[in-house]
């Protein structure tokens, strides 16, 4: 029995059969109760379920008020695990909450201190939503109670209550104020569970200088308010001002660090209090607890738009935490400054010889968070000496730290493309290492990027990659590299020596890879101009034939035929674009749903493509849904959308929304939506409007996302007047007015509807924007509006429509499409753009009027004199494929120069474009 003995003998000591303990449970009903052998029986049972040990409801049920009975000794140590017990058995059990009035009764103030935490973490435990209520008034006493214990136990027990019955527990607000503002008395016991996500009694007293209820009680106060921006940035202002001023309210270092962490969340939510936070956060690199010192650190350190002047003094706190004695403040101190060292690393550079002395730190941890920081702020000529120094440890680190080491040598490789050669034979090394799938992928995306960017290395690094496949256990590697040695591997000087590796994998590997290695080898044979590696590759891919998986059948035969039609390569091998999965599936819902079409064939050339990096991004890259973004609009403006694919996603959602409007039931379906809703006022105003465009084959419909603002009004008929511009060939139809409309119920979308006066030309204008209501004050008693009101009109902003309304943005070829269309409509203009100030606004400002896609990153200039611009997109309501060229030229004074040339499938799309300028 002896607890001394147990722990000398390790932890299975208190292993026993389930049946075993169970029998023994009896001991609950014997009299007198033995308080050192029920301890020894709850320890036993405790353990149990920390090693998984899963008890079935009946056998919980009758563990659970076996032990209730021992309610009645009064042995401290005892109580403790009667009450660890019943809180691990209460999530089992049935009828627990019989149990509250034994538990309730070492809740009262006038016991024990060292009952009280402990019967109020069990109570939190057993009591479902409805109980809440009933035991509020324990709750809020024990909230402010003198004893910090008591204090905390209530705190973190409010914290995980907080689900259960949240409006309840925000009435508890006023009391954990005070239990920040309370001084801490002293205790003989904390009853332990000092952390928010709980814990177990028993645990060492906590010293009442701690003030930890001071951690627990902001803890709280931020559940509360965490959906309330503004309340959360008077919180931190309200404590962080206390603290910075010598008010001294919080003093406990986890607290303190709480408040950090809120201020991040501030400065990220509303930049105007950046520079109030960061002033805050530069008084606690002063303060005496080392903890608060590096969360203060990294808080300035990963703050937006931080500049190296702002980072001298957080950057030399954390140097001087790299001479620490004590490994966990250099660790802290270093990967702090590792992920600076990404952003600024000139700013880290004057701690290099600290961290060059952590390369040899017994701790391998730090040691590799010193290598890497150095790769990425040294400079070409130490790049030697830190690569032998890495290889000389890499088999004693783990592979989360491997995967760092490398990440790191992928961007030196950017940086130093000279030192390629003993970057390319360290990663080639390593992969020959042993290692798990995210490490190995970390090494083959850093020699893709080799490969990508430093064409010098490219046959080299295909060779390894070549090796590499020969014993690779992961299918997902495999396929990748197969895919690049198909896009690289022509390329080469000497191609036919891969051919070899890739059909290897025909013969050896399992379908997902055959079926790769086939695609790879038909685009040697397609790109490679030589007719002996056609017939070679034509062979292999024959033998494919007969593979006993379908997919692989089926791509060889493809591929033959490839080879055999050189006019179908372009399509099937060559063509850099495809089509975006979301717009495919969104015209083709809307061809099946329009009955009036059906007599049609899908015309497929309506879908907007997008490149082949996009289509990747588009697989791996988790959305949003379509239908929050539109949520969201009426709020306030979001970012534009970057994907051809993610406005595919909000359109198909928007043909969703107005399908279900009887009065647009005759329109068909959503030809063009625009990709990001329009902000007509500030996000501040007492009233929020945003606009979103729909083009229909005969109609355009202005969608005005309304929002009201003001408490304790309600706006009832709200619609909107739209003055349109002359000759703008657009006649208003109707507008669908918002019956009513508070600061409650989030926003409401007005219509309003024209038709388009000649459906073959694109009607093109600006309009004046009123927003028109009828405004009633709410009834504080009733809660319901006055009956009267008053006629009331809010100006907004003028809204255009124009040629980017009309077009989506589609990935082409632009060569290729540009003599695909020399037969077609064009036209060249020159024009003068004297109030841009640089190329860079030019090409920002085509793109966001034409709203076409920019080609082979021809949105960037590389002078600041001379660029041409290419563009191509498609025309909605079967406008056909337009593209455009546009040549530039800059001038100090003069501003820019535009050629644009524009050449399309039809004239009135070149009109279009032509007219938008």
């Amino acid at each position: 029995m002896s607890f001394k003995k147990d722990e000398e003998s390790g932890g299975m000591s208190f292993y026993h059969d389930k049946s075993t303990v169970i029998q023994e449970a009896r001991a609950f009903n014997e009299s007198p109760i033995s308080p050192r052998k029920c301890r020894a029986l709850l320890t036993r049972i405790v353990y149990l379920l920390y090693v998984g040990e899963t008890f079935s409801t009946q056998e919980a049920t009758t563990l659970f008020f076996g032990v209730t009975k021992l309610f009645q000794h009064k042995d401290s140590a005892l109580r403790q695990m009667v009450y660890l017990v019943i809180k691990e058995l209460s999530t089992i059990a049935e009828d627990v909450i019989m149990v509250t009035s034994s538990i309730m009764k070492d809740m009262q103030p006038n016991l024990e201190v060292i009952y009280r935490p402990n019967a109020i973490r069990a109570l939190a435990r057993i009591i479902d939503a409805q109980s809440v209520q009933s035991v509020e008034r324990f709750f809020k006493t024990a909230l402010v109670d003198r004893s910090s214990s008591v204090s905390s136990a209530s705190l973190i027990s409010s914290y995980h209550l907080f689900h259960l019955s949240p409006s309840i527990i925000k009435r508890w607000a006023n009391e954990a104020q005070e239990a920040v503002n309370a001084k801490a008395v002293s205790s003989s016991y904390s009853g332990g569970g000092n952390y928010l996500s709980g814990g177990s009694s028993g645990y060492q007293a906590v010293a009442s200088s701690s003030y930890i209820m001071q951690y627990h009680a902001l803890g709280l106060l931020y559940l509360m308010r965490e959906k309330d921006r503004m309340a959360i940035t008077k919180m931190v202002q309200q404590f962080g001002a206390a603290g910075k001023s010598g008010g001294s309210v919080v003093r406990n270092p986890m607290a303190i660090c709480m408040l950090v962490r809120f201020a991040r969340k501030v400065m990220d939510d509303d930049p105007n209090v950046q520079k109030q936070m960061h002033e805050y956060l530069e008084g606690l690199l002063r303060h005496k607890s080392d903890m608060v010192n590096i969360e203060a650190a990294r808080a300035i350190c990963e703050m937006r738009g931080v500049t190296n002047a702002e980072l001298f003094r957080p950057v030399a706190v954390l140097q001087l935490f790299l001479s620490s004695p004590k490994p966990v403040l250099k660790f802290a101190a270093i990967k702090t400054l590792n992920k600076l060292a990404q952003t600024h690393p000139q700013a880290v550079t004057a701690c290099n010889l600290d961290m060059e002395n952590l390369i040899t730190d017994s701790n391998r941890s730090i040691a590799t968070y010193a290598i890497t920081t150095l790769l990425k702020t040294g400079n070409e000529a130490s790049v030697d000496r830190l690569m032998k120094q890495i290889s000389s440890f890499m088999s004693d680190i783990t592979d989360e730290f491997k995967i760092i080491v490398v990440d790191a040598i992928r961007s030196l490789c950017l940086k130093f493309p000279n030192k390629q050669a003993i970057m390319l034979s360290f990663l080639s090394g390593v992969l020959r290492d042993e290692g798990g799938y995210d490490f190995k992928h970390a090494v083959v995306e850093a020699i893709f990027d080799m490969v990508k960017f430093i064409k010098d290395c490219r046959e080299a690094a295909l060779a390894h990659l070549c090796e590499f496949i020969e014993d690779c256990e992961f299918t997902k590697l495999s396929v990748r590299i197969l895919h690049l040695l198909g896009l690289e591997g022509p390329k080469t000087r000497n191609p036919t020596k891969f051919i070899r590796y890739i059909y290897n994998r025909v013969v050896l590997e399992n379908a997902v890879v055959r079926a790769a290695a086939v695609s790879s080898l038909a685009k040697f044979g397609v790109c490679v101009d030589d007719k002996a590696v056609m017939q070679s590759v034509d062979v292999l891919l024959r033998r494919c034939l007969d593979d006993v998986d379908d997919e692989v059948r089926d791509r060889a035969a493809m591929y033959i035929k490839v080879l055999e039609e050189k006019s179908l390569a372009d399509v099937f091998v060559r063509e850099e674009a495809t089509f975006s999965l979301a717009a495919l599936e969104s015209e083709l819902v809307s061809y099946v749903n329009d009955e009036g079409r059906h007599g049609q064939a899908f015309d497929i050339t309506s879908v907007p493509k997008i490149s082949r990096e996009q289509a990747a991004a588009e697989v791996a890259q988790a959305r949003p849904s379509a239908l929050e973004s539109i949520a969201a609009s009426s709020s306030k403006t979001p970012e534009p959308v970057a994907s051809t694919s993610t406005a595919a996603e909000v359109q198909s959602a928007f043909s969703a929304q107005l399908s279900a409007i009887p009065e647009l039931a005759s329109y068909g379906p959503v030809l063009k939506s625009s990709a990001k809703p329009i902000a007509l006022t500030e996000s501040e105003t007492e009233y929020v409007v945003t606009l979103v465009k729909h083009v229909f084959k005969d109609h355009i419909l202005f969608q005005f996302n309304v929002s009201n603002t003001i408490p304790d009004t309600v706006l009832e008929q709200v619609s909107v007047l739209m003055l349109p511009s002359e000759g703008c060939g657009l006649t208003e139809d109707f507008i669908i007015p918002v019956p009513a409309l508070t600061s409650a119920n989030g926003s409401g979308q007005v219509y309003v509807s024209f038709t388009r006066e000649d459906p073959a030309s694109y009607a093109a204008g600006s309009f004046g924007c009123t927003l028109r209501f009828v405004s009633k004050e709410v009834d504080p008693t009733s809660g319901e509006p006055e009956e009267e009101g008053y006629q009331d009109e809010y100006q907004v902003e003028d809204c255009d429509l124009g040629a980017g309304d009309y077009i989506t943005p589609t990935y082409v070829t632009f060569s290729s499409e540009w003599d695909k269309l020399a037969e077609g409509a064009s036209m060249t203009e020159t024009f003068a753009l004297s109030s841009l100030e640089s190329l860079k606004d030019a090409c920002k400002s085509l793109i966001e009027v034409l709203n076409m896609e920019p080609l082979g990153g021809t949105e960037t200039p590389t002078s600041t004199s001379v660029h041409t611009l290419n563009l191509s997109g498609m025309v909605a309501g079967g406008g056909g494929k337009v593209v455009a060229r546009c040549r530039m030229t800059y001038a100090s004074g003069a501003g820019v120069t535009l050629e644009l040339a524009v050449r399309a499938e039809k004239e009135e799309a070149v009109r279009l474009v032509m007219a938008a300028i």
